[in-house]
């Protein structure tokens, strides 16, 4: 199940975050059955979020809570939570001139990755394995 909260106006093609989390997970894991939560927030609230959990006091477009072994009493797992800033998505898009959606989409799969444990921070070749994967993920869904 995926679960998205909106807490935005900006307008989200639903089925289409859905369809892309659920070909990660189920390319990545072969997973149909799990539990993500993406909620869609304002420049304020993931700053406050990401100095609390980060120690980083800017906004940024995208971060990432996994949850590592939680399962529910239907044997679901949880995956974790990605929150999105759509206004910082749409500055990065204005900002490396391309489409909102490409922009949305690249963030989407890195949140989505990060919760399935890739990590481009441990080191460089960590960092070029997730980008790769980010690139074959943005070529599968967008047909960039």
């Amino acid at each position: 199940m995926i679960e998205i909260n909106n807490l935005t106006a900006f307008d989200i093609n639903e089925s289409f975050v859905k369809k892309i989390v659920k070909g990660i997970l189920k390319k990545e894991k072969n997973k149909t059955e799990f539990e993500v939560s993406i909620a869609l927030v304002s420049p304020e609230i993931i700053k406050k979020i990401n100095r609390a959990h980060l120690q980083r006091n800017r906004v940024t477009d995208v971060l990432s809570f996994p949850i590592a072994g939680l399962k529910d009493p239907f044997q679901k797992k949880n995956l974790g939570e990605i929150i999105i800033c759509p206004q910082k998505v749409k500055k990065n898009s204005q900002n490396y001139k391309t489409d909102f959606e490409v922009e949305f989409s690249r963030v989407l799969i890195h949140g989505a990755l990060h919760l399935l444990g890739y990590n481009h921070e441990g080191s460089a070749k960590e960092g070029e394995r997730m980008e790769k994967k980010q690139n074959f993920y943005l070529a599968k869904f967008l047909k960039v």
